[in-house]
């Protein structure tokens, strides 16, 4: 296991804490998540991410709870959490505070926006962060405005995987230090980072982004194409020889002038070209037509179908992780593959129950 014997305490809520210290579950760390007592999981995401971890359920408004965590605190590496600023301050558990009990320890904040800033006091979803961070201001169509997207790109490519880098920075740190530290993660920072390709266009070349004006997100023929029977092809053919194999597998070799400019204008004939070529043939039709070629075009699956994929198979991407009642429940694997790590999932429950005294060292709830 990558990361054993380091000993996370997770205060967090919800999904980026949650995500993070999962994924440091899942590499080996031994993660210790706090809850409120008897407290029910809202959706099935929240057993979901508890898989590996052991529960405390507690009453942080207790004075003796507290100094109960106070005194474990001393036994772990990272304390993770995720309320509004100076909440865990008011607790009587923040950095400050634990840094005194546990100087080398590594305390991560994950927020909307920051312990910093006119909106550090401010709720907000990862709809409210990806707007801010200007991703949305030039994603989706110019008719219909910003696309609203299926995964939690600020909570979860924002927050959780920030705060992974951010924590294991951190204790390589510590290893030649001893010094421990306070990440401030924003969620929104995060997003805002994510620009990363398009971001130059204006910081550097002085250039608007706009919706359907840009190489990926509309402006050329990069993009999504209806089939005859209303699914979806994705069509990434960016480079010459991808292009080449594009127009050899459609079989119109008469569109590679088109394919091979750069210019906007022959960009959008081709992807008008594209539109009426793709709806002659189903997506199957076009599934296997396209298997045969190198051309960076793939089918758009819908997630039931992502579970029987040759792919994800091969891969191993989907797990049976043993629940407390003693049925399973399939899940997502670790993506992280290596030739000395294998994750090890729980087979006697999602999460061992709670564990106060155990735990704690005391009865306290």
């Amino acid at each position: 296991m990558l990361l054993k014997g380091l000993k996370v305490l997770d205060f967090s809520l919800l999904l980026p804490g949650p995500f993070a210290t999962m994924m440091l579950a899942d590499l080996g760390a031994e993660v210790v998540h706090v809850t409120k007592p008897a407290e029910e999981p809202v959706w099935v995401v929240d057993e979901y991410l508890q898989r590996s971890k052991k529960l405390i359920a507690v009453d942080l408004k207790n004075p003796e709870v507290i100094a109960s965590l106070k005194a474990l605190v001393k036994q772990y590496d990272i304390v993770v959490e995720q309320f509004r600023p100076g909440v865990m301050e008011r607790l009587g558990l923040g950095y400050e505070e634990l840094k005194k009990i546990h100087p080398g320890v590594i305390y991560c904040s994950i927020t909307g926006y920051g312990q910093t800033g006119p909106l550090k006091d401010r709720g907000g979803h990862d709809i409210n962060y990806v707007s801010l961070a200007g991703i949305q201001g030039y994603s989706g169509t110019q008719a219909e405005g910003p696309a609203q997207i299926g995964i939690q790109m600020a909570d979860i490519a924002g927050g959780s995987l920030h705060a992974v880098v951010g924590i294991l920075a951190a204790v390589i740190y510590r290893t030649r230090t001893g010094e421990g530290q306070h990440l401030d993660i924003s969620m929104t920072d995060c997003a805002l980072a994510l620009n990363a390709l398009s971001a130059p266009e204006y910081l550097v070349n002085g250039k608007p982004l706009e919706r359907e004006r840009l190489m990926l997100n509309g402006g050329t023929f990069y993009g999504y194409y209806e089939t005859k029977d209303g699914r979806h092809l994705s069509v990434g053919s960016l480079e010459p020889k991808f292009r080449q194999q594009l127009c050899t597998a459609i079989g119109r070799e008469d569109l590679l002038p088109l394919a091979m400019s750069f210019k906007s204008k022959d960009a959008i004939a081709l992807k008008e070209q594209l539109q009426r070529i793709f709806k002659e043939k189903t997506l199957e039709e076009w599934t296997s037509i396209f298997a045969q070629v190198d051309a960076c075009v793939e089918p758009v699956l819908t997630f039931e179908e992502t579970v029987e994929h040759p792919l994800f198979s091969a891969r191993e991407m989907y797990v049976e992780v043993a629940k407390t009642d003693g049925t399973t429940q399939k899940q997502i694997a670790c993506p992280i593959k290596s030739n000395i790590f294998q994750p090890v999932y729980p087979t006697a429950g999602v999460a061992a129950g709670t564990h106060n005294e155990e735990i704690l060292g005391s009865p306290i709830k």
